[in-house]
């Protein structure tokens, strides 16, 4: 298995350039195709489409105006691709997800950016996160603000008996293999290993140099768990699977994918 399209999510927030340096890094080093992806929704008045709204050179001016936020997207793409042999890109006037959503059946895996407070990214062209991971249909790798670079030398494996983290970790075969190694972490409070040594054992069969770990919990949540093993491996990047629980479930009570999607300092590549 490897990965033959790479996808890019672009807008115009403070780290979008940096987003996409680092795909057209991982799309350069893996010999791939670089797809960047934009939308946003025109800001008509409220009604337009659904009552009687004066149609006039005012909707036409705002059309305008949205066309030309995109063209200034496709720039941002343009300069900061430019590492990426392969590229392209598409764009169009409709809510961004749906877009992503319809064009990620072009792409073997999606990077998506985490926003900053300050992110800045223009109305109707901001990305939600929870949307993309459960739409999508496919891998998605999300990128802290202000990383633009990721090695995947070391990676780390949060492992959950579940089918999303079986699809990650599938998923992420083609970065596994390349690593020098990997970490098959479960964080759990005392229960046997025999399961994370199976997965260390089923990845080396496909040549994943990988070593099983458990971490036993110590009040820390698994999220933290997580992140503290990246870093003790010195780990530019965490796969898991996503929401393994409903999303509402984590809304309301909290759980690994949620709270990585929160304030992971590295980037994860996660399926649901």
């Amino acid at each position: 298995m490897s990965y033959a399209s790479l996808m890019v999510a672009v807008d115009d927030g403070l780290h979008a350039a940096q987003r996409v340096r680092l795909a057209a890094d991982l799309a350069h080093r893996l010999g791939t195709r670089l797809v960047g992806v934009a939308a946003c929704v025109p800001d008509y008045p409220r009604g337009y489409g659904e009552t009687a709204v004066p149609m006039g050179s005012a909707i036409e001016d705002i059309r305008q105006a949205a066309l030309t936020r995109l063209a200034g997207f496709e720039q941002i793409f343009r300069e900061a691709a430019c590492r990426s042999d392969r590229v392209e890109w598409r764009s169009d006037l409709d809510h961004p997800v749906r877009f992503l959503e319809q064009q990620a059946r072009a792409a073997d895996l999606v990077v998506v950016g985490r926003y900053a407070q300050n992110e800045g990214v223009s109305l109707g062209a901001a990305v939600d996160l929870g949307d993309v991971l459960m739409e999508l249909g496919r891998p998605v790798l999300v990128v802290p603000p202000g990383v633009e670079r990721m090695e995947a030398k070391r990676i780390v494996v949060g492992w959950k008996s579940s089918p999303q983290t079986r699809r990650a970790v599938w998923d992420a075969m083609p970065l596994l293999r390349r690593a020098e190694t990997v970490q098959v972490v479960r964080v759990n409070d005392g229960e046997d290993a025999s399961e994370i040594e199976d997965v260390a054992r089923y990845l080396a069969l496909h040549d994943v140099n990988a070593v099983p770990r458990r971490v036993v919990a110590s009040g820390w949540t698994a999220a933290e768990e997580l992140q503290r093993a990246a870093v003790e491996a010195d780990a530019d990047l965490i796969v898991t699977g996503a929401y393994g629980y409903s999303r509402l479930r984590e809304w309301f009570f909290g759980g690994v994918t949620r709270d990585l999607l929160a304030d992971a300092s590295v980037c994860s590549l996660m399926s649901h």
